[in-house]
């Protein structure tokens, strides 16, 4: 499979987000795409390219265990965006 193949149209993007929405009930508010794609942008800048899937897993397991609520991601987002700014001012010192 070539790099192209696998890249995703902002189109398909949406497309595999509302499948996602559709198969596992969830509404827009519970899949923050930009959201999700922010903190993926932070943790591969500010620590490591890997590091963006599992802490975007991570963030979303710290969210499920808090109750899930839409402010429940926003908030474990927000500290795995804190950490990883963190980290790479830590590695810059």
């Amino acid at each position: 499979m070539s790099d192209s193949s696998r890249t995703l149209p902002p189109e398909a993007l949406d497309e595999w987000a509302q499948a996602l929405r559709e198969r596992f009930g969830l509404g827009e508010e519970d899949l923050p795409i930009a959201l999700i794609l922010d903190l993926a942008r932070d943790v591969a800048n500010g620590v490591a390219r890997p590091a963006a899937p599992f802490s975007a897993f991570a963030a979303g397991l710290v969210a499920g265990r808090a109750g899930g609520s839409p402010d429940q991601v926003r908030a474990a987002v927000g500290e795995v965006v804190e950490m990883a700014l963190a980290w790479s001012e830590r590695r810059q010192d």
